[in-house]
């Protein structure tokens, strides 16, 4: 693969390109994803074999087991049972496109496969149960199969995605992409895709026929030529992903003979952004109308058993979360009273759904306005909610510092929950003076509960500016799913262990 504009520019974009080529001549791109694929089949079936095994063991092996259940007679049936298994379920994996590359290190998407895979593969054996008299295996070692091979199986794909992460960084498993329109959407997507490195995607520059070629658009991005040259440039570069910025078309021919000239093409995917990126994050339903497909626009993402699955979960995990840390937030309780003079909660006025507005409970971390000398930090904004994510912040507290580094200081949203004015996982939660920074979004964003966490601070928490927070809370309303919030609370975990993105 070539480099976008040689020798102009070594930022780390430019760097990216260079190593691309050198893995590409390594490992031929197509063998890469080969090589990954078999991976995945082989590590599928050692955590399908693990999870049967570990349930067995933990069912008929343990003291405690061994008081209430008899070893069964006959191992070798339970292990060549699941020797017959294993390649049965395998052959579900990717009937449900588990090894199809389209699905592939898709996160909260695939573990929803996953699991309907091994449900598939359960539902199955029972099945066969049912049907057969001589099936004497027991019924709760297969239920307790069912769970582990789940968790083991996505266990296992999410160790082998931490690999393909680490290996993105030296130029694997990366698609080079054009974007079609230098326009201000173009330049949107490319930061965008640009700032999420592990996202696969390597933007090499920017077809527009406004433009010269050569001509710099942003950073170490460059203008590769017009549209009508995409063909040759696709060729040239070996592009693998076309993104087309929609607003930058004055007419929709030119976008329908993109799509007709790679739609059949297996080498080259086709992208389109929505153009309307405000309004459509609630998602889009295509229905024929007098044979003609007209697209709706949906006024909320979650429907009626979305909502309520959704808040069984907050309900559920907020009464067990509660129970057992309240002697935790007790002993954080204590150590603000001890640190500084002050109360031990803040509240703040947030904008919930539908545009109600409730009080939210923080614990405190910083002193008051008399505690500190504010003259003395002359570059500090004036207003408390405008340095939230100020650097070394004078008016933190030491146990305030802490908390704010390992996410702490939320806890006590917990109540907020059990009250239903917000959610574990969603969006920010705005206060009234932000608002006007979110008109163009607040359609959208009162359309849910907001979250005590969510996607932006799962990925980054002050390292990323406003307008790149407010994309992934778009992308988790349009995108909701119960393994999404999993998926969410998993990554919150570690980003509060380690205490990135913290000021």
């Amino acid at each position: 693969m070539q480099s976008t504009v040689p020798g102009v520019n070594t930022s780390w974009e430019a760097q990216r390109t260079v190593k691309i080529s050198q893995a590409s001549r390594n490992i031929p791109r197509h063998w890469q994803w080969r090589l990954l694929i078999m991976c995945l089949i082989i590590g599928d079936a050692l955590m399908i074999g693990i999870g049967f095994r570990v349930a067995y063991y933990l069912l008929f092996e343990t003291v405690i087991s061994r008081s209430f259940l008899a070893t069964p007679d006959g191992f070798y049936l339970y292990r060549e049972f699941v020797f017959t298994t294993v390649p049965i379920w395998l052959a579900i994996f990717a009937t449900n496109r588990l090894y199809s590359r389209q699905n592939l290190l898709g996160a909260s998407k695939e573990y929803s496969l996953v699991f309907k895979a091994t449900s598939i593969g359960m539902l199955l054996v029972f099945a066969v149960g049912f049907l057969l008299p001589g099936f004497n295996l027991h019924r709760g070692w297969l239920l307790l199969s069912w769970l582990l091979t789940f968790l083991f199986t996505t266990t296992g794909r999410l160790l082998l995605y931490r690999a393909v992460v680490h290996l993105r960084e030296h130029g694997y498993y990366l698609s080079p992409a054009v974007i079609v329109g230098a326009n201000n959407e173009g330049l949107s997507l490319a930061k965008q895709l640009i700032r999420w490195r592990s996202s696969g995607i390597h933007i090499l520059g920017f077809l527009d026929k406004k433009l010269p070629a050569g001509k710099k658009v942003i950073n170490h991005l460059y203008c590769l030529g017009s549209v009508d040259e995409l063909e040759a440039i696709v060729e040239r570069y070996g592009v693998e992903e076309i993104i087309l910025a929609t607003s930058a078309f004055s007419s929709r021919d030119k976008v329908l003979e993109i799509f007709r000239r790679y739609s059949n093409t297996n080498h080259v995917n086709v992208r389109i952004s929505s153009g309307l990126y405000e309004i459509i994050t609630t998602g889009l339903t295509v229905k024929d109308i007098a044979f003609v497909p007209l697209v709706r626009i949906n006024p909320i993402r979650l429907t009626k058993v979305d909502r309520a699955l959704k808040l069984v979960f907050d309900f559920s995990l907020a009464l067990l979360g509660t129970i057992f840390i309240f002697p935790f937030i007790l002993l954080i309780a204590i150590a603000i009273k001890l640190d500084s003079p002050g109360p031990i909660f803040s509240r703040q006025r947030i904008i919930g759904l539908n545009g109600k507005q409730f009080e939210a409970f923080k614990f405190r971390t910083e002193h008051s306005e008399e505690a500190v000398n504010l003259k003395a930090y002359p570059r500090l904004p004036a207003k408390p909610t405008s340095y939230q994510y100020y650097r070394n912040n004078p008016r933190l507290t030491r146990v305030g510092k802490w908390l704010l580094r390992t996410n702490l200081d939320e806890l006590p949203k917990i109540f907020n929950v059990l009250k239903a004015d917000i959610s574990f996982i969603g969006p920010r939660p705005i206060t009234p003076v932000e608002m006007e920074k979110y008109a163009r979004w607040d359609m959208n964003l009162l359309s849910v509960r907001p979250g005590m966490t969510g996607l932006w601070q799962s990925f980054g928490r002050s390292d990323l500016s406003t307008s790149e927070r407010i994309r992934l809370d778009m992308y988790y309303i349009c995108n909701w799913s119960i393994w999404l919030d999993l998926q969410i609370l998993f990554q919150s975990l570690l980003l509060a262990i380690n205490g990135k993105g913290y000021y």
